[in-house]
């Protein structure tokens, strides 16, 4: 029986991405850790108003700013696959056929004739 402290180490072998629900999970996550600091930055300038104007301001700038932040990073969007190293090896890359090249036939035996077959027409002086 293993204890909570004796759990063995689970290592990930797929290029699979992490699971919808534990995304979505971490992202509320990251979410309201920065919800919650934007609201002790704005009790902060709010309590520190009279005291220490200028970290009252800091505070205030943080607390308003942070909302931005912590929507365009709660909306990031999924993590990317990890890559995982190729075991697939390519063998040599062989050269294209070039498609505008004429295309050699089996090989014929020329005659006077010529490939066709037929006699050419005499050439006389014109």
């Amino acid at each position: 029986m293993l204890r909570k402290s004796d759990e063995v180490q689970v290592f990930r072998i797929t290029g699979a991405r992490q699971g919808l629900a534990d995304d979505v999970r971490g992202r509320q996550r990251r979410y309201v850790i920065s919800m919650s600091v934007r609201t002790v930055s704005v009790v902060l300038a709010a309590v520190l108003w009279n005291v220490e104007r200028h970290v009252a301001i800091v505070a205030l700038v943080l607390g308003v700013l942070l909302p931005y932040v912590a929507v365009v990073i709660a909306n990031a969007g999924r993590e990317n696959a990890p890559s995982l190293p190729s075991t697939y090896l390519s063998g040599p890359m062989r050269p294209a056929v070039d498609a505008s090249a004429p295309v050699a036939g089996p090989a014929e035996p020329e005659g006077p004739e010529g490939r066709s077959g037929r006699v050419p027409p005499p050439q006389g002086p014109s």
